[in-house]
């Protein structure tokens, strides 16, 4: 509903009616100036006065003391005998259990506790705890989810003079430890006063480490036994092996010889399959592969050479520097070196010369990370100087996929191994990258800055959810990485493996072409050559006549050049 107010008005109230006409100008009113007035001014000059309302305020820092704690653990043993009862002595137990059996209130009080004890266990088994509802129901697809990445904790190096992380490795069983090998690799940087040790930390105590490890050279790399959780074994700067037992301590069990051991550090060390559970082979860059048993270091029970002349010859041996060992494929295992060739061996040949299998090279410098894909074993992943690569043992000429270059230098990297198509890469620049092939192949899924130093090494939990991170100034990072990319995707395998198989046929029909290329450029040389030699043969001039008939045109052309300047001058 509209509402209308009018207001009503006499017309001669309304004023005047304005009648505007043209007329010249004329002066109403001359004002002229009288100084007398200019006494009474007051000059007063300028001034800007700012005022705020602000309070003052201050800030203070308060940092609280840290809190230490402590593992203490307790040991029961059996107990409750009366002094004149030795628990050791089985007659006097039998003798005592059979006196207080008789007791009338050890009966009234075993019919007591049973009821409480029956009514304890009905009320247990009227609901399962453990029962899971959901069983049934289809997993959400994790792609649905942003891959994202937080920080959990971050494990320092407790010395002053700080070190870089080379190594890592987690506890086989719970997972709950983390050993770090801490050294520095940079030339002419190690000083005296720089610790030679490395650490086991407990995850949920970044404070201090649970236990110290003592080796007599700063180590490099170090590896859990699958099978025994206290056994460690490490390799070290000066290229001796050490193994620990923590139940024993700090100190190596035991250390091989200098003699014996690699003339270079000891860049890689892997458990192998065994029955014993103690056999492990190394990689230096000497140029040598040694195996051991950790129970006696005296020396390796094998040795072989890198020398792809197969003479082993050390001097033209290529330095390793990564190695690769699948327990599915235990007679098989390939090294990673610093001339950027992966080298494929086979251990069980009968000469050292056959050993060697074939190489596939593709970096242009050291080849930080080596490893076989856990559900495709014919595919592995490298990584060397600014990409890494995905390769087909059939096909040796070149990758079948790899990354753009990347702006800084890739230091290492591994496959999840809950999820086939994930793999984890880390820079020089502190950067951690996620990528997952089957969603795209060109630039990561998830990128994260872990810290401003350089990573150096990396290493991923069986669970495929935490990540720990090792940095050039001796900080270890532990990442969450989201269930998107820590569980199975639905048909993921399947994708996957006909993802490799495409790209092996394209790299396969690629390489056909090329021969084909090379064979025709080859036979063409060849016939041009004979067409060459069929010339000679037809003109049949020796180099005496060449050079003779080079002559005559010489001058030929020289009294040619006469005769036109002297018609020129005439």
């Amino acid at each position: 509903m509209e509402i209308v107010h009018v207001y009503t008005k006499l017309r001669r109230e309304l004023g005047r009616q304005c009648l505007f006409s043209d007329r010249p100008a004329e002066l109403l009113l001359d004002l002229l100036p009288d100084p007398s007035l200019g006494l009474e001014f007051i000059p007063k000059n300028p001034r800007d006065q700012a005022q705020g309302m602000d309070c003052d305020m201050s800030v203070h820092q308060v940092n609280t003391e840290r809190f230490h704690t402590n593992s203490c653990g307790i040991n029961h043993v059996e107990g409750g005998w009366p002094k004149e009862v030795n628990p050791e002595e089985i007659e006097q137990t039998i003798r005592f259990r059979k006196k207080v059996e008789k007791n009338e209130s050890y009966i009234s009080s075993i019919l007591q506790l049973s009821s409480v004890m029956e009514h304890c266990i009905r009320q247990n088994n009227a609901v399962d705890i453990y029962q899971e509802y959901l069983e049934d129901e289809e997993e959400v697809e994790g792609s649905q989810e942003s891959p994202s990445a937080k920080t959990i904790n971050v494990f320092r190096d407790p010395n002053e003079v700080k070190r870089s992380i080379n190594g890592l490795s987690w506890h086989p069983d719970s997972g709950r430890k983390l050993a770090a090998a801490y050294s520095c690799l940079e030339f002419q940087k190690p000083s005296k006063d720089m610790s030679l040790d490395s650490y086991i930390w407990d995850i949920e105590n970044p404070d201090r480490p649970e236990m110290t490890l003592k080796p007599t050279s700063p180590l490099i790399c170090l590896n859990y036994n699958p099978k025994d959780p206290h056994i460690l074994v490490a390799g070290g700067f000066n290229g001796q092996i050490a193994y620990w037992d923590t139940r024993r301590g700090s100190q190596p069990v035991e250390i091989s010889s200098v003699e014996q051991s690699h003339r270079d550090p000891v860049y890689k060390i892997v458990w192998l399959q065994s029955k014993t559970g103690t056999a492990a082979f190394s990689a230096s860059t000497d140029g040598q592969i040694l195996w051991w048993d950790v129970r006696k270091l005296s020396q390796p029970t094998e040795r072989l050479v890198l020398d792809l002349g197969r003479e082993g010859d050390l001097n033209r041996a290529l330095g390793a520097i990564s190695l690769e060992f699948e327990s599915t494929m235990p007679t098989k295992f390939m090294v990673g070196t610093e001339q950027g060739v992966v080298v494929s061996c086979i251990r069980k040949a009968k000469t050292p010369a056959e050993k060697i299998v074939c190489t596939y090279e593709g970096h242009h410098g050291p080849i930080y990370a080596l490893q076989r894909n856990p559900f495709f074993p014919k595919n592995f992943l490298t990584v060397g100087d600014w990409t890494a690569r995905i390769w087909s043992e059939d096909i040796k000429e070149s990758s079948i996929m790899w990354t753009k270059y990347q702006s800084s230098f890739l230091t290492d990297a591994c496959w999840s191994p809950v999820r086939p198509s994930v793999f984890f890469t880390v820079k020089s620049d502190g950067v951690l990258d996620v990528w997952d092939i089957l969603l795209k192949q060109n630039s990561p899924t998830l990128s994260l800055q872990v810290c401003d130093q350089a990573l150096n090494s990396l290493c991923v939990q069986d669970n495929g959810r935490l990540v720990a991170c090792g940095s050039q100034q001796g900080e270890a990072t532990l990442l969450d990485i989201c269930s998107g990319l820590s569980t199975l995707q639905k048909n993921e395998k399947n994708l996957l493996s006909a993802m490799f198989e495409h790209e092996t046929k394209r790299e396969k029909i690629l390489e056909t072409r090329q021969r084909e290329i090379l064979l025709k450029e080859r036979s063409r040389s060849e016939q041009g050559k004979e067409e060459e030699e069929g010339g000679q043969e037809e003109g049949e001039e020796t180099p005496e006549e060449l050079i003779v008939r080079a002559e005559n045109d010489f001058s030929s052309m020289g009294g040619m050049e006469q005769r036109r300047r002297t018609e020129e001058d005439g």
